[in-house]
């Protein structure tokens, strides 16, 4: 019991600077560095970048499923060599898919990271002038929030300056 009281006690007070805030905004970090053009345009690169690759492992996802159904469906009719022979290759195809699948999800994720670091220096001095000449007291991550009006949120006006 005093341990939650401790708790409730803690939380409050983390919130005290936010009720004696004079102005407040809300912001969409991620939002807004995924939706300017920037990103649309990189998105559009990435895709076509890593579109050889991705093909590559649809294939070898079919190439997979081929010869896993192959063996379900004759493999009861196949002699024991024939059979260990089909599951080593099924094993080997399904090996290099899950390889191949995880290379491909690592390099869009390193691209995208890169992307966001090159981004960021930009969407922090675009934050930070706006916080300088609204006087914003507290800016809010848009993702603690349940609700907020209109006027509170400067995604937007962040976007918008992103894009120029």
């Amino acid at each position: 019991m005093k341990f939650l009281k401790v708790i409730t006690i803690c939380l409050s007070l983390s919130f005290v600077p936010v009720a004696f805030a004079d102005k407040v905004a809300v912001l969409g970090y991620e939002e807004a560095l995924l939706k300017t053009n920037a990103a649309s345009t990189f998105r559009d690169t990435l895709k076509k970048e890593l579109q050889g690759e991705e093909k590559r492992v649809l294939e070898l996802e079919k190439q997979a499923k081929s010869l896993r159904e192959k063996i379900q469906k004759n493999g009861a009719t196949m002699d024991q060599d024939t059979l260990r022979q089909s599951q080593l290759q099924f094993q080997k195809a399904f090996e290099e898919y899950q390889r191949s699948g995880q290379a491909l999800q690592q390099k869009g994720k390193e691209r995208q990271q890169e992307f966001l670091n090159e981004m960021r220096p930009k969407l922090d001095a675009i934050v930070k002038n706006i916080i300088d000449e609204n006087s914003y007291d507290v800016v809010i991550s848009k993702k603690a929030t349940v609700y907020v009006a209109k006027g509170f949120d400067i995604t937007p006006e962040v976007i918008k300056l992103l894009n120029k």
